[in-house]
């Protein structure tokens, strides 16, 4: 959400292309399931934090796809554009999807 607010700030996504973005993005939201802040997902973000070079709203991220994988992370694909984030995702064991950005 937040890349597509930027894009739209930016000038670089308007018009047909903002609307088609926005109905994709509208169909991600209605399909994923969210995983609520508490201990668990905090004390992953804490080890993460500790194990890699993350800011702490992406450690938190990191830590929710954790605690939704079952704390398996091969079970579950992980999406980003954030190079470090990325990254960090691999390290756990996350099997990555490279969206385009074309």
């Amino acid at each position: 959400m937040s890349a597509l607010a930027r894009l739209e700030r930016d000038g670089a996504l308007a018009g047909p292309g903002q609307r088609a973005a926005s109905a994709r993005l509208g169909a991600l939201v209605a399909a994923w399931a969210e995983v609520e802040p508490g201990a668990v997902v905090r004390e992953q973000a804490e080890r993460l934090l500790r194990t890699h070079a993350l800011r702490a709203a992406d450690a938190l991220q990191l830590a929710a796809a954790v605690v939704a994988s079952g704390h398996r992370p091969p079970a579950l694909p992980f999406v980003t554009l954030d190079q470090r984030l990325s990254e960090a995702a691999r390290r756990e064991g996350f099997p990555l999807v490279i969206p385009s950005t074309t």
